[in-house]
């Protein structure tokens, strides 16, 4: 792989994507228990038998995006080649704390309030297994919360913290992401379930919202994905002229890639580490109200113009949410 120094930067997390089996059960805990907004209710593009469900902040801004595919899997085998854990943002270490107490309240599987990594942090668990921790970003970056959610305005999830992934050897993996996506390898820490060092890389100025850390645990088997597991992280570029650049640099280094795909409400590129882990490299725009008013994003099943025409036999195949 030969060196090429660019200025080109990733501006941080764009969105996370996750494999639930049971839609219903995943609507009803992200938007009830999390308190989060369905901004988008569409299909996934490439299988459209099943939902991809997104929840955001109440303006469905770049950077907060959780989303769901909607596949009859059984639940993910844990292990390395992996991510191993989503963060959520919120305000302040007395919203960890106060999501404990609601936590308990609402009998959802969680740890004790933890200063990981320098953060006030709490881990928990959905119903599926799918692994998050909240963190305190400090009252860093702003705030947008969703006026319907049950959640107080005060504690409302921000956005997307730092991603954990776990490779068994992070050699490869730190050439890609140092020479190849510019990421600065800026601290190390243990990791909080015993098992090997956390490696903090930051895009550009870093910060919770433009993290990626990489555990390095060499003892643990191989992941296999399911309900529950993560299936990519998305990174940020703040438009397409930024991620044709993004494509050219991964050709120029010979790294097999999707070229680059029209998701409509972004574009996409999408590549593997060598680890196995799916990347992708999202555009900030168009965003979710390009089809539908920003005051009722998510009420109806959202399709891109390219799958308008299938409509009937797309709706036809899917389940009821509620």
């Amino acid at each position: 792989m030969s060196l090429q120094p660019t200025s080109l930067q990733l501006t941080g997390i764009h969105h996370l994507t996750a494999i639930t089996a049971n839609a219903p059960e995943n609507l009803r805990f992200y938007t009830q228990v999390l308190g989060m907004r369905l901004v988008k209710k569409t299909v996934n593009q490439d299988d459209t038998t099943a939902y991809h469900l997104f929840y955001a902040d109440g303006l469905a801004t770049p950077g907060t995006d959780l989303t769901f595919f909607d596949w009859p899997v059984a639940r993910e085998t844990r292990g390395t080649h992996s991510v191993i854990a989503t963060s959520l943002r919120v305000g302040s270490r007395d919203s960890v704390v106060w999501w404990k107490a609601r936590f308990d309240e609402l009998k959802v599987t969680s740890g004790d309030v933890a200063e990981v990594d320098g953060r006030a942090s709490l881990a928990f668990e959905d119903s599926e297994g799918q692994r998050f921790r909240l963190i305190d970003d400090g009252g860093l970056a702003p705030s947008h919360p969703w006026e319907k959610s049950p959640v107080p305005s005060e504690h409302q999830i921000k956005g997307l913290g730092p991603i954990v992934m776990s490779v068994p050897d992070i050699t490869n993996t730190e050439l890609i992401l140092s020479h190849v996506m510019n990421m600065v390898e800026d601290r190390r820490y243990p990791s909080p379930d015993g098992e090997g060092t956390v490696h903090v890389f930051r895009m550009g100025e870093g910060g919770p919202a433009a993290e990626l850390h990489v555990a390095v645990q060499p003892r643990l088997s191989p992941a296999r994905q399911g309900a529950g597991a993560v299936h990519h992280v998305a990174f940020r570029a703040p438009d397409e002229s930024a991620l044709h650049e993004w494509t050219a640099r991964l050709e120029s280094f010979h790294l097999p890639s999707s070229g680059e795909v029209e998701r409509f409400y972004f574009r996409s590129l999408y590549f593997r580490e060598p680890n196995g882990i799916l990347f992708e490299i999202a555009t900030d725009g168009p965003g979710f109200a390009v089809d539908e008013p920003l005051e009722t994003l998510g009420e109806g099943l959202s399709l891109p113009p390219f799958l308008e025409d299938r409509r009937a036999q797309i709706e036809a195949r899917l389940k009821p949410l509620v």
